[in-house]
């Protein structure tokens, strides 16, 4: 009995400190809870404040049942900054666990203002942190919203070399929970300088709450340059052609907003004039030193049609379109060029003499193989001096959803069913209307340096596949579509290469007009007008799953389980297992002594 009361005591012991461990774990854990910063009542939005100590691993789940999307915006993230973000980082899912989708991982290492937003009505974000003992916050902000709608003058995008904008409602208050993006796109070659006439935001030391985010670069993932709010009028400026302007807002204490302008500035040296030749126009600079060197300005400029007027910065730019401003296109022995003359107009017609120089700029493209070649005369008084460059023709390829070629597929990489009909199309950008796109070749690969093994679909303008069917000429539009296929022995994604030709419309012996041709009777390696264009991969779908319900959910993961506490299974489990451990080691001790208590001692007999 006395052994039987001891085993009672050991377990209730053991039970106790493993009660005492499973609080202890569930208090560590609830170092990951949200602090509240603010919920309406009917929590169309919220905003938390984490914060985070060494060794953190937290799940958590934003569920609504309504069929909305959920952006998240994490405006204030302060990490450990020696951290890798191997070691430390924040983890977005589209879904409702952590195997959904990833949108996107945030460490201290990030140069932007991380938003992301989900495709359905559930998000997923996963925080873990390192072993150095510092204190981690991250503000984060969310709210739902329906894709199909959308603020007025909300983004936009810009593409001329100076113009302005402003929020949306300015000078009045600016909209709650509104995200926009604004794309500046100006001429390669210049950089973009933005200038704000105001700023009135809400004012905050992280600027958590609204804000305005400016980076140097074409997305919100390039590098960010600044994150301004509360009152200001500062002045940014890129590092290159493209600029992009966000402004993030939340639910309360909303005011004028911000207004502001932007011009580009030319970052080449130009000594004299310039000449770039694209596919849909030739770009002509010309330095405003050298036209003060005549006594000339932007005002005395004229194309051969004098209603095309140049664009002046630092410097005179002419944009002259392939099939405008008077530009001549000639076609002669398979090669076209484009001709257009800038004149300097120096006095009214009615004069009889002058002194300064009569100059002409006479702007020429010709189209070499797979390239473009720049030539531009400059004739100053009979003297000729001659500048050349090369350029490409801009073409794109894409699938698209459906024979109507209306909806692009988004999505990359391209998930497909096996013997699926994929539709791709070939784009040429030009300005030039009498340009058709002619598919000579087309060939898949599983790799995208397409080394062996290839498959062809289209050779020397012929289907080579018995599911790949060609469409007619469509000028600018090259079409084809075919059934979805895998490679043996190899990876299940796969990569298409297309070769096309690009023909004068109205030239009835041009390769384009041949169409197929079993038997090559022209080398196409030497013909005039040809590029190459690549998409991919394509792949197999996969299984998808997500679900969840409302509100905000702290997950368990399953790899976290060993940093996880006990459940009661586990618990009874370890329980009966340390009973039995000192039923035996009890058994034993008692065999061992009565196994030496049933021994005597007896003297040793002497012998005389």
């Amino acid at each position: 009995m006395e052994v039987l009361r001891w085993v009672i005591v050991l377990a209730l012991f053991i039970t106790s400190c493993l009660a005492e461990t499973n609080a202890t774990e569930d208090e560590g854990t609830s170092r990951c809870s949200a602090i509240l910063g603010g919920a309406n009542l009917a929590e169309t939005h919220k905003a938390l404040i984490l914060y985070l100590n060494a060794n953190e691993s937290c799940t958590w789940t934003i569920e609504r049942p309504e069929n909305e999307s959920i952006r998240i915006v994490f405006s204030h993230v302060q990490l450990d900054p020696e951290a890798t973000c191997e070691r430390e980082n924040i983890k977005i899912f589209d879904g409702s666990s952590t195997n959904g989708p990833l949108l996107g991982e945030v460490c201290s290492k990030n140069d932007f203002v991380p938003v992301f937003e989900s495709s359905s009505n559930t998000l997923t974000f996963q925080i873990v942190t390192d072993s150095v003992g510092i204190q981690r916050t991250i503000y984060i902000f969310y709210y739902y919203f329906s894709p199909g709608t959308a603020i007025p003058n909300c983004g936009g995008y810009l593409d001329t070399l100076e113009g302005s904008f402003t929020s949306p409602n300015y000078p009045n208050s600016h909209p709650e929970l509104a995200y926009c993006v604004w794309h500046i796109h100006v001429e390669k070659g210049y950089k973009i300088q933005l200038n704000f006439k105001e700023i009135f935001l809400e004012t905050d030391n992280n600027c958590r709450f609204d804000f305005i985010a400016i980076y140097d670069g074409s997305s919100t993932k390039s590098g960010l340059i600044g994150q301004v709010c509360g009152l200001g009028t500062p002045t940014l400026e890129s590092s290159s052609n493209t600029l992009t302007v966000v402004l993030s807002t939340d639910y309360a204490n909303s005011y004028r907003g911000f207004s502001a302008s932007y011009n580009s500035v030319y970052t080449e040296d130009v000594n004299t004039t310039s000449l770039i030749c694209a596919s849909d126009k030739m770009r002509v600079i010309i330095s405003k030193s050298y036209l003060e060197s005549f006594n000339y300005n932007e005002n005395n400029l004229q194309l051969n049609d004098p209603a095309c007027r140049p664009e002046v910065t630092n410097v005179v730019e002419f944009a002259i379109p392939l099939d405008e401003c008077g530009t001549v296109k000639k076609v002669e022995d398979h090669s076209i060029t484009y001709t257009n003359i800038i004149t300097f107009v120096v006095s009214p017609a009615s004069a009889v003499i002058t002194r300064q120089k009569h100059l002409q700029i006479v702007v020429k493209c010709e189209m070499e193989p797979n390239s473009t070649v720049e030539i531009m005369y400059l004739t100053e008084d009979d003297v000729i001096q001659q500048q050349i460059a090369l350029g490409k023709y801009n073409t794109s390829v894409a699938f698209f959803e459906s024979n109507s070629f209306e909806n692009p597929v988004l999505e990359s990489p391209y998930y497909v069913d096996l013997n699926q009909t994929l539709f791709v199309q070939v784009s040429l950008h030009t300005s030039d209307p009498n340009l058709v796109v002619f598919l000579d070749a087309c060939r898949a690969s599983p790799t995208s340096d397409f080394a062996s093994p290839t498959y062809d679909l289209i050779k020397s303008g012929c289907s080579r596949d018995e599911t790949c069917m060609v469409y007619p000429l469509f000028g600018h539009y090259g079409r084809f579509q075919f059934n979805a296929f895998k490679f043996l022995r190899s990876l299940s994604s796969v990569y298409l290469q297309c070769k096309v030709l690009i023909c004068d419309s109205t030239d009835q012996q041009s390769r384009c007009n041949q169409g197929c041709l079993a038997r090559r009777k022209r080398d196409v390696s030497l013909y005039k007008w040809k590029t190459d264009s690549i998409i991919g991969p394509i792949r197999l779908k996969r299984d998808r799953s997500a679900g969840g319900n409302s509100g905000l959910v702290h997950q368990t993961r399953a790899e976290e389980a060993r940093s996880q506490p006990f459940s009661s299974l586990h618990l009874f489990s370890f329980v009966v297992l340390a009973l039995n451990v000192v039923i035996v080691v009890i058994i034993t001790v008692r065999h061992f002594v009565n196994q030496r208590t049933g021994y005597k001692y007896q003297k040793l007999q002497t012998f005389d």
